[in-house]
């Protein structure tokens, strides 16, 4: 008998899961590869306001389906809804493999190589016994595992804050170009590699649909979710927008271009060595952070996923205190054997296309509810629809499709993810068709 999760997030620890979600490893080091062929202050900052700007279209649209479809699961749910349950179980596959499982292992191996340059300690060992200790404290109970989450992001978004002033009050920041009239930003914002670029900020923002993932344990999830939504991505575009800002007042773009602890770049520039050291135990910090509410998705989802079908029944079970251990569990597995690889641009666009292409068929799905489902009560409407939605449509369409061309290899591999997950599901259930139950 399977035991229903206990609702317990309300605003607060729901807004800090979705912030903890989007600020992790993305926004501390995709800078440096935006600069490689970005060269204009004005343009590499205006990513991260469209960056927002999508992410926010995308997030009113999912605020509707976690309203409207108040379970775990997130986009399993959503597409499972929408298109067909095969459209469901990729959806969940792709959050299961991908859309958790390289984050959190990129993350994890960042952690490692931040703690090394403060405390003399293997990288790889810091990041397998950091994951440990995240998947202890959530195995520990709903309670626990909450308020650890509340606590760290909150420091999560102190150490952030600080940073940012300190890199306004920078005694001798740089003059940025900045400018339009020489028509420089405005040539790089229309080119091709702004478009890939926006991959690597979409995978910084990556999380803002979090909500959805735990909705089946949100207090008043019709309420909550959409609330929660609108304040975490505008909190984090406006923080993504200011620490960018400050890493470019600190340090010359051409010196940040193709490097990945842009952070720590930053605050050797200001306060020199020791502020590197510094800046290293920030964005550890911020990781734990980051890493602890991925676990939390990740677990919830795999719970859902695999209630429903016979072949990992006991992957959907859940203690009699209402924690899905053996999805915990799950998900630490396949995470540790993530962090036995170590390619850090590729895996970000890869995560980055298969992850955009799941959530524009999500928010394509929320469209098509509209007419298919026009009975089913909706508690929240998206914001500017069908405005906004068709933003978020376009805008995705375009990066997936200059990605493709630009990055074929990253690209297909996602395709080949989404392919694989297919294979799986008929494999799995040419007797058994899967039913979708509450997560």
């Amino acid at each position: 008998m399977t035991t229903r999760p206990l609702r317990h997030f309300g605003f607060a620890s729901s807004t800090a899961v979705l912030i903890a979600n989007m600020v992790g490893t993305g926004v501390f080091t995709s800078l440096g590869f935006q600069a490689l062929d970005l060269h204009s202050g004005g343009a590499l900052l205006s990513l991260w306001i469209v960056g927002g700007v999508v992410a926010l279209c995308g997030a009113v649209s999912y605020a509707e389906l976690g309203a409207m479809l108040p379970r775990s699961g997130g986009e399993y749910v959503y597409l499972g809804q929408a298109w067909h349950p095969v459209a469901g179980f990729l959806g969940g596959w792709v959050s299961m493999t991908v859309g958790f499982g390289a984050p959190i292992a990129l993350s994890s191996m960042a952690f490692g190589r931040y703690l090394s340059a403060i405390v003399p300690v293997n990288p790889q060992v810091a990041a397998f016994a950091m994951l440990l200790v995240v998947v202890g404290v959530h195995l520990a109970g709903l309670h626990t595992a909450k308020r650890f989450q509340v606590a760290i992001t909150a420091t999560q978004l102190l150490l952030v804050a600080a940073f940012i002033v300190a890199g306004m009050m920078y005694a001798r920041a740089l003059a940025l170009p900045m400018g339009l009239n020489d028509g420089v930003a405005v040539r790089e914002v229309f080119s091709a590699p702004y478009a890939v670029s926006l991959v690597y900020v979409s995978f910084a923002f990556t999380g803002w649909n979090a909500a959805g993932y735990i909705a089946g344990e949100i207090v008043e999830p019709e309420k909550t979710i959409p609330r929660a939504v609108v304040a975490s991505t505008l909190l984090v575009t406006a923080l993504y927008l200011l620490l960018n800002f400050a890493f470019l007042r600190t340090v010359p773009i051409a010196e940040l271009a193709g490097k990945v602890e842009v952070g720590a770049l930053s605050a050797t520039a200001m306060f020199g060595v020791r502020g590197g050291q510094g800046m290293s135990a920030i964005i550890a910090a911020v990781l734990v952070a980051s890493i602890s509410s991925m676990v939390i998705g990740s677990s919830r989802v795999t719970h859902a996923v695999a209630e429903s079908l016979p072949q990992w029944k006991v992957l959907g079970k859940r203690s009699a205190d209402g924690v899905p251990r053996n999805a915990i569990l799950a998900q630490g597995a396949l995470i540790l054997v993530l962090l036995l690889t170590n390619s850090f641009e590729a895996v970000m666009l890869y995560a980055g296309f298969t992850l955009n292409l799941m959530s524009l068929l999500t928010v394509l799905g929320m469209m098509r509810l509209r007419s298919t489902a026009a009975a089913t009560p909706r508690p929240y409407h998206a914001w500017g629809f069908p405005i906004t939605p068709l933003i978020y449509v376009a805008l995705s369409l375009w990066t997936l499709g200059t990605l493709l061309m630009q990055r074929p290899v990253a690209s297909l591999a996602g395709l080949g993810t989404v392919l694989i997950g297919l294979v799986v599901w008929w494999v799995g259930n040419r007797s058994v068709r899967p039913q979708h139950g509450e997560g």
